[in-house]
């Protein structure tokens, strides 16, 4: 039987899972989180994007037997008891989704850079999100959004430390 860390919880998973199962598929079908979403099933297109041990990962192509011990954040992780990330407050504030549809893996790939780089570059932007397809093309908003948390990041470090925390 599979155990998998996601979201700060232990999830045990039934012996009808099979290993070879892409991690996708498992969150949405099997553990009820469906905010990393299918779009091309060949991780090109970033939609599904979770992460795993801190970094983004496309879910459609993992293998949910190699995932043992590690933790795997989705984006229902990232807020903390309901209170919204700087990032995510951001990205609402600044109305960076159009269809919404890529806007989970969005956010995934940014959280992961910000943690990474917490004043990245237009350049670490372009390359950490480069993985990340957005049909409605709403690109200069992410990177603008991503500018504008990583200034309200070094602007109120502690604070943002302590909601990661959850405190």
């Amino acid at each position: 039987m599979l155990q998998l860390q996601v979201n700060g919880q232990t999830r045990q998973l039934g012996e009808d899972v099979d290993p070879k199962t892409p991690l996708l598929w498992v969150l949405r079908d099997h553990l009820g989180l469906d905010g990393a979403k299918y779009g091309c099933g060949i991780a090109q297109c970033g939609a599904c994007t979770v992460q795993v041990d801190g970094k983004p990962m496309r879910s459609c192509q993992l293998p949910v037997s190699s995932l043992a011990g590690k933790k795997i954040t989705t984006i229902e992780g990232l807020a903390k008891d309901g209170k919204l990330t700087r990032l995510q407050q951001v990205w609402v504030e600044m109305d960076v989704a159009q269809c919404g549809y890529c806007q989970s893996g969005q956010l995934m790939s940014a959280s992961a850079l910000l943690a990474a780089k917490p004043n990245p570059t237009d350049a670490d932007i372009d390359q950490a999100m480069s993985g990340n397809i957005c049909r409605c093309g709403t690109y200069n908003r992410i990177k603008a959004a991503i500018h504008e948390a990583a200034g309200r990041l070094a602007a109120n470090p502690q604070k943002e430390a302590s909601n990661a925390r959850g405190g």
